[in-house]
Formats: C-alpha cells, structure tokens, sequence
C-alpha cells in the first residue's frame, strides 16, 4: 500500500496531530513547522498527514481541517498559525481549490484557508511530539484539544477510531 501525503496549518500543532492522529486511514501524523514559497516562506505550525486513499479520502481530510480550526478567522496569529493545505502535487492543488469551493457553502463567513506548495518541513522537538497521547490529562489538552475530538464524535463518527 502506498500513502499519500498533505500537510495542514491553522491552530496550534498539538491540536492539528491529535486531531488527525484520531481517524481511520490516517497511517502518519508529523508535527512540525512548514513553509511554502514566496509571502509565505517562513515557517508555521502544521503537520503532515500520511494517509491509505482507499480509507479516508481528500475531502474528508480537508472538511476536518476546516471544521477544527478557526478557518474563516484572520486573526493576529495568522503568521504562526497560517492556516493552509500544503500539496505536493498539482493534482492536489487542483482537488484542494475545488474540495474548498465545495465546502464554502457550509460556512457563513468566508474560508481563508490558502491552497499553498509545500516547500519545507521541520519536525517539533522529540518532547512535544504525539503530545495529546503522552499528556491527555494535562491542562491545554482538557481545555482544546478535547473540544475538537468531541466534534469528530459527533460530526465524523465513521472517519474515527472508537
């Protein structure tokens, strides 16, 4: 079986891993810092998703994404927090921009969430990587990231592992 592979940014990457971390067919969770080209060739927190195609598709990736981040949100943190999908391929570019058309119609405001070229990619230190399964009782997980799993109960029960 070969993977695919995407990268995501817009909250904070402890949330992004646990949360991609939690669904069938995702093989591979990385955090990390990733940069694209051009404005946006600084590093910001994201992950890349390792993924078996035949189990969970792009659509479904990219409606998580959007759902658990603030991805309608410019705020002042845009720069650490850049929310994105990083394609490696321009099929992926292209499945992207449409998938986002799509689900804009779900949302009431408008989506900012770029379509950008992975460039680059640092991974977190060993300490604050898989750091919802290594820390589930600590404060920041209580308080964020369960939030955002108990909408994949609710929203995505299908895509999750029990």
């Amino acid at each position: 079986m070969e993977l695919s592979k995407i990268a995501f940014g817009g909250g904070c990457h402890w949330c992004t891993e646990a949360v991609f971390q939690s669904l069938l067919g995702v093989e591979k969770v990385e955090q990390g810092w990733v940069s694209s080209t051009e404005k946006n060739n600084t590093f910001s927190e994201a992950v890349i998703v390792h993924f078996d195609s035949s189990k969970i598709n792009l659509k479904t990736l990219i409606e998580i994404h959007l759902v658990t981040h603030k991805s309608t949100s410019n705020h002042s943190m845009r720069s650490k927090y850049r929310s994105a999908i990083y394609y490696f391929t321009n099929q992926q570019k292209e499945e992207s921009l449409k998938i986002i058309n799509e689900l804009q119609l779900q949302f009431d405001n408008k989506i900012i969430t770029q379509i950008l070229e992975f460039n680059q990619f640092k991974p977190s230190s060993k300490e604050f990587q898989n750091y919802y399964q290594s820390n589930p009782e600590k404060p920041f997980c209580k308080n964020y990231i369960n939030q955002k799993l108990t909408l994949l109960k609710k929203k995505f029960k299908d895509s999750i592992y029990q």
